[in-house]
């Protein structure tokens, strides 16, 4: 083997480990911030900032790629596109770079300062749209670009592609079952694309049919948490099976933004919007038991969220 050809095996090396490292993130108990539950109840949460790309997103974002490469869709040349709030947007451009696939997103223009400049710092092709439209905005982008030119991208779309839940199902479900032991009562997961609670969720009830899954959403349809929408206004993504989950629970803002601050100064966790969500619908949840074991996700870091005055008053 000469030296180019050992170099190039030491690069696809460390890719491979680098792939390796989504995933199996750590488990973590709240202890503080559920003071008054019985003691037969306890809330545990993934740490999903554990991802290399700092997200759950990795998951979804990587299976996507790994399995359009399988199937013939994303050939050498040809360019990624989607829509995105951010953290699917992060994934695509970290792991793209790696792969040597170009990256084009289309994002709202209210995304925070943090994470545009995270996508600009790894090379993506930014369209940032009319922060009024929401994420449907970005989508609506999107599909114009494939229309006119089908032969230059591969469409990711992780609104409707399957290998979003997917990833979740053979990877966030089997993590959950086998760190509690089985013993998890009850799944709670805020919904954006909803390929968290899709995946998990049918993995866990696959497992154990009395487990009881619980998706948490904001209470209105403009709420300006990243990430998750309200279902029953927003423009339901394709994956989104309504008989998956048991129930629904709603998340005012309010007790979302403080809930952040509450896990920073009483847990010693530094996380963003949506775990602070996640962490007041499970908390809900697990109010009304007298015993069990709620497990949520806590999708990132609060490092995107620092631009964000009124979340760290």
């Amino acid at each position: 083997m000469n030296t180019l050809t050992l170099e190039k095996e030491k690069i696809r090396l460390q890719e491979d480990n680098y792939f390796t490292r989504v995933g199996n993130t750590p488990l973590l108990p709240l202890r503080r911030v559920t003071q008054g539950l019985p003691p037969s109840v306890s809330v545990y949460a993934k740490a999903e900032w554990f991802n290399p790309a700092g997200s759950i997103k990795d998951r979804a974002a990587l299976n996507i790629i790994q399995t359009a490469i399988g199937n013939g869709d994303l050939p050498p040349g040809k360019r990624l596109l989607d829509s995105t709030s951010g953290n699917t947007g992060i994934a695509y451009a970290t792991f793209g770079t790696m792969m040597g696939i170009p990256v084009t997103l289309a994002l709202p223009e209210n995304a925070s300062p943090e994470r545009i400049a995270i996508l600009r710092s790894l090379g993506a092709d930014l369209i940032l749209t009319e922060a009024s439209e929401g994420p449907e905005g970005s989508m609506k982008v999107v599909r114009e670009m494939l229309k006119e030119e089908p032969e230059k991208y591969f469409y990711a779309n992780q609104y409707g592609n399957p290998a979003n839940w997917i990833a979740h199902y053979h990877s966030t479900g089997p993590e959950i079952f086998s760190q509690t032991g089985g013993d998890v009562t009850h799944f709670v997961a805020v919904m954006g694309t909803s390929g968290t609670m899709m995946g998990t969720g049918r993995y866990l009830k696959d497992q154990n049919p009395q487990i009881e899954l619980v998706g948490g959403q904001p209470t209105k349809p403009l709420h300006g948490l990243e990430g998750m929408q309200h279902m029953a206004s927003a423009i339901q993504p394709d994956i989104y099976d309504v008989d998956v989950h048991d129930r629904i629970v709603e998340v005012e803002t309010a007790d979302a933004y403080e809930m952040v601050r509450r896990l920073g100064r009483e847990e010693g966790l530094f996380v963003g919007l949506s775990s602070g969500a996640a962490a007041v619908a499970a908390l809900n949840v697990a109010r009304e038991l007298d015993e069990g074991v709620v497990v949520t996700i806590f999708p990132d870091a609060g490092y995107k969220y620092l631009s964000n005055e009124k979340l760290w008053k």
